[in-house]
C-alpha cells in the first residue's frame, strides 16, 4: 500500500530533524535546514508543526517510544501488571540517536524552561497515568487496601526506576532491572492476602508445640 503525502512527508521531516538536531545541536537547527535536508518545504512543515518545538517534542518522544498512548494492562495479576509498566522501554532501533541527543535535550531544557517542563510532563505522565489505573483497579477487585495512598504508591513505584536511571549512567552494567523488584516488593508489603506477603517475605508461620503428657 502505498502511503499518503503527507504522511511520507511528515516521516522526512521528523529524521531530517533528527539527524540535524544530533549533529548541529537543537538550538543550531534552523526550520530551514530541516526544510532542505527533508526535501519538504517550509509551508509543509509549518501545516503539521506550529514551531521547531513543537517538531523537536514530537521528535524526542519518538524516539522514547512515547509517541502514542500506552496499551492498557490488565491481566486481573496486579503485580504482573505493575512489573509490565515498570519494565517498558524504548525501542531498541533509537538507542544510538537517543544517546546522542539526550545531552543536548538536557541542556535546551535548561535554557527553555516551558519546553523542559512539557517534556517531563509527556515523559512521566503515561507511565503514571497506567500504574494509576491498575492500583485503582486493585483496590476495587479487594486485592489492595481500600484506603491505600494512590499518589504515594505511585511515587514508591517509580522511585527506583528514576534511581536505576540516574545512576546507571556512572557504570551501565551494573544498571539493575528494578522493574520486577519494586513492583514484587510493592505488593508483598500492601497485598490484601496475608498468606502471599508471609510467604514472599519468607516468614514462616509458627507450629504450635505439642503438649506434653
Amino acid at each position: 500500500m502505498v502511503r499518503p503525502r503527507s504522511t511520507e512527508a511528515h516521516e522526512k521531516v521528523l529524521n531530517a530533524a533528527l539527524e540535524l538536531f544530533s549533529e548541529r545541536g537543537i538550538e543550531s537547527t534552523s526550520m530551514d535546514a530541516i526544510s532542505q535536508a527533508s526535501g519538504v518545504s517550509k509551508a509543509t512543515i509549518y501545516n503539521h508543526w506550529a514551531d521547531k518545538e513543537a517538531l523537536l517534542l514530537e521528535a524526542m518522544l519518538m524516539i522514547h517510544g512515547l509517541d502514542r498512548e500506552p496499551e492498557d494492562v490488565d491481566t486481573g495479576d496486579i503485580q504482573r501488571d505493575l512489573t509490565t509498566v515498570l519494565t517498558r522501554k524504548p525501542p531498541d532501533k533509537c538507542d544510538a540517536v537517543r544517546n546522542r541527543l539526550t545531552p543536548t535535550l538536557i541542556a535546551y531544557s535548561a535554557f527553555h524552561p516551558e519546553f523542559g517542563r512539557e517534556w517531563r510532563h509527556r515523559v512521566t505522565e503515561p507511565p503514571r497515568q497506567c500504574i494509576k489505573k491498575i492500583l485503582r483497579r486493585g483496590v476495587s477487585s479487594g486485592q489492595l487496601p481500600a484506603d491505600l495512598d494512590i499518589e504515594a504508591s505511585v511515587a514508591l513505584l517509580l522511585g527506583p526506576m528514576l534511581y536505576a536511571h540516574i545512576f546507571s549512567k556512572e557504570d551501565p552494567s551494573r544498571k539493575p532491572d528494578l522493574g520486577p523488584i519494586s513492583a514484587g516488593a510493592f505488593w508483598r508489603a500492601h497485598s490484601q492476602n496475608r498468606k502471599e506477603r508471609i510467604a514472599g517475605l519468607g516468614i514462616k508461620k509458627p507450629t504450635p508445640k505439642s503438649k506434653g503428657r
